[in-house]
């Protein structure tokens, strides 16, 4: 029987293990190893949600790695991730471990920087971790101090606040993969983004935790006049994925905003007191309208 028949099996698996605290890595990798060899050669696809799965990843970005790096071409096997928190749950990890790439991590937290150089994997494989409240004025020397060389894989950048300006401000690297949060609650139509604020905080800006980040549309802006193209969003809702110009190919394709943007489902807005509301759809919008927003294209600060 072919491994495409195991796959619910496996896939299922995963999430069962993944949620248990006694895991086994092992097994996890096994597992997920078994799924990236079922997606890496899979071509065409409409979609990245075709190629989705997930070992170490919120959602299924693991899968979408794994199908890019196998579809792509990188002079080096390198990955910068910022806003990683104890890097238990990232985009990159899985990367690290099963295909042998190194990299940078970043977090604004010293604890949980120190319980990623106190993890077992930290010795086991080439990655830095440094804890570094990113902003403007120090996120290249951040970069330069990493010693990868300039044409890095795969960048990362999920800050949850500043990300559009972080993304904008970068010079001292070309990255061949840029993924991208986004927020979806934004909407498609306009180019906007939170105003710069070098100490942002996403629950300090706004109770429900939803005013944060930039719109597709801003971050897809901002890559393109940097030499990027827009491939698509996972299904979650939440990261954008570009890749470098010079490196597309018949596999790994541009696509419009309109055919690859998704709305987010997951239902993460706040109360005054930080419980959990569980807002759906436009009733999220609703909840922050009003919110000051930079427009991209005018230059200018407006209503959310």
């Amino acid at each position: 029987m072919k491994l495409i028949h195991y796959l619910p099996t496996i896939k299922t698996a995963i999430n069962t293990l993944a949620n248990q605290s006694i895991a086994s890595e092992q097994q996890l990798l096994l597992l997920g190893k078994l799924l990236s060899e079922n997606v890496k050669n899979k071509r065409p696809i409409a979609s990245l949600s075709e190629v989705e799965f997930r070992v170490f990843s919120q959602w299924g970005d693991d899968g979408i790695i794994q199908w890019l790096v196998n579809n792509l071409e990188f002079p080096h096997k390198t990955f910068i991730e910022f806003g990683v928190a104890d890097y238990r749950e990232s985009n990159t990890r899985f990367l690290m471990m099963n295909n042998n790439w190194s990299g940078l991590v970043m977090d604004g937290s010293e604890s949980n920087v120190e319980r990623i150089t106190g993890s077992e994997y930290f010795w086991k494989f080439t990655l830095s971790a440094k804890a570094a409240f990113i902003d403007t004025d120090n996120i290249n020397s951040l970069l330069s101090s990493s010693e990868l060389d300039r044409e890095v894989g795969i960048l990362h950048i999920d800050l949850d606040g500043n990300d559009y300006w972080i993304w904008k401000e970068i010079t001292v690297i070309s990255p061949v993969v840029v993924i991208l949060e986004y927020n979806s609650i934004f909407g498609i139509d306009r180019s906007i983004t939170t105003p710069y604020d070098k100490k942002f905080s996403r629950t300090c800006a706004h109770y429900s935790n939803l005013y944060y980040g930039a719109s597709l549309r801003a971050l897809s802006q901002v890559s393109a006049s940097k030499g990027y193209v827009f491939i698509g969003c996972n299904s979650a809702g939440n990261n954008a994925y570009f890749v470098r110009k010079d490196r597309l190919n018949d596999t790994v394709r541009a696509t419009s905003l309109e055919s690859g943007y998704v709305m987010s489902m997951f239902r993460e807005s706040r109360d005054t007191r930080g419980n959990l509301t569980y807002l759906n759809g436009t009733d999220r919008i609703a909840l922050i309208r009003g919110m000051p927003v930079y427009n991209t294209d005018t230059d200018q600060i407006e209503n959310l």
